[in-house]
């Protein structure tokens, strides 16, 4: 009886060993780009070191991290491909910065991440687009020949991952670019441009879902962030933008039919000096697709040109035309609620829906925006708009 009682303990204790073994922590292995061959000088292009850095760690059985340590590194257009073995992170202590020679800059990544699952890219280092190169080649509202900018940090077919503590200041075009993404954490990120530099978004997101943004601050020459069609369950909290063109849902309706945008939050942000505050646009004209279920709730104005605005007649290069042409986007289910501060124009609130398929249920809750005009009013203009108002509102007479 003994014998088998100190058999079935010894079968138990083996038992507990290999769990526990299965829980002991391993630190991730560490690839340092500068044991590859990154010079770190500035001048000389680091890409292959990067790459071959990169291609080891994707290929590390356990989590590993690839390392920039402190410098200053010269990276050519780069995409970091995966799928690899286990988790990665990307680490920046130091400052990457872009090429300035045409040649090396008319494609449409920088840095790039193609493909990976549980991604970190994080570190208290800098991205350095050296936008002031390129903005004057930005000319395609009247060039049909112009040539591609690159996103200074695009990610494409991401899942799982963080995007976290960076700073990128001057790019080329947009700043962080999300493309086909699931499931992304993004905060404690600096984003900063002049605020006349071109088509300079903060954050762009198209085609992705479940996206989470927050504490961010973000000044740049246009959106600080921008949502365009496939955007779907985005919650953005805690934001800083200033200056730009504020946060954007759209332009929507001009690519595929049927790219709808859902379920989408902002709270809790703050503008300063924006061309626009919260925005949502459609083409006009334009292919179907829905925008419904999108809240902008607890934001704060301090002179912003355009406070709130949908506008579905939204078209900023086309020529004069004799007929009005009109959005086939349906916009449903939007709540503006508990907005106040300062417009720097007199229309502090503008409802521009569509005649075709107008907006539907659109609440407003709470709004109390001041022109700082002295002894003006601010006024809201609205067209084809059904639904409700609550409590405060100042303008009034929209709903």
């Amino acid at each position: 009886m003994a014998s088998r009682l100190a058999f079935c303990i010894a079968i138990v204790l083996i038992f507990l060993w290999s769990v526990a073994d299965a829980f002991v922590y391993s630190p991730p292995k560490i690839f340092n780009v500068v044991n590859y061959g990154a010079r770190a000088d500035g001048n000389t292009d680091d890409s292959q070191a990067f790459l071959r850095a990169w291609s080891d760690a994707c290929q590390w059985k356990g989590s590993s991290t690839v390392l920039i340590p402190g410098g200053t590194y010269m990276l050519h257009s780069i995409t970091f491909s995966g799928p690899c073995l286990a988790e990665m992170t990307f680490f920046m202590r130091g400052t990457l910065k872009a090429p300035t020679i045409p040649a090396l800059f008319f494609t449409d990544t920088w840095i790039g991440f193609h493909s990976v699952d549980n991604l970190t890219v994080t570190g208290s280092g800098y991205l350095d687009g050296q936008g002031a190169s390129a903005w004057h080649y930005n000319d395609c509202f009247k060039n049909s020949q112009c040539l591609p900018l690159p996103s200074s940090l695009r990610f494409d077919f991401i899942r799982n991952s963080k995007i976290q503590y960076l700073s990128s200041i001057n790019s080329k075009k947009v700043h962080i670019n999300l493309f086909a993404c699931n499931n992304i954490d993004i905060s404690y990120v600096r984003v900063s441009a002049p605020e006349n530099s071109p088509n300079t978004d903060g954050i762009h997101i198209g085609a992705s879902t479940n996206i989470k943004i927050s504490r961010v601050s973000i000044g740049t020459g246009d959106d600080c962030i921008s949502m365009v069609s496939g955007s779907q369950n985005i919650d953005i909290s805690e934001v800083i933008c200033g200056p730009g063109h504020g946060i954007s849902i759209g332009s929507l309706g001009k690519g595929s039919q049927n790219q709808n945008v859902m379920g989408i939050s902002v709270r809790n942000a703050t503008f300063w000096n924006t061309e626009n505050g919260v925005r949502i646009k459609t083409w006009s004209p334009s292919w179907s697709s829905l925008a419904s279920n999108i809240s902008f709730q607890n934001i704060i104005m301090k002179n912003v040109g355009n406070p709130i605005i949908i506008d579905q007649k939204y078209c900023p290069h086309c020529p004069p035309s004799g007929g009005e042409s009109v959005s086939k986007v349906q916009i449903r289910d939007v709540e503006f609620n508990d907005i106040s501060g300062t417009s720097s124009s007199k229309v502090a609130l503008s409802l521009q829906c569509s005649k075709l398929v107008p907006c539907q249920n659109v609440k407003l809750v709470d709004i109390d925006l001041a022109y700082k005009g002295l002894g003006v009013l601010a006024i809201a203009s609205c067209s084809n708009v059904i639904g409700t108002s609550y409590g405060i509102q100042n303008p009034g007479g929209c709903l």
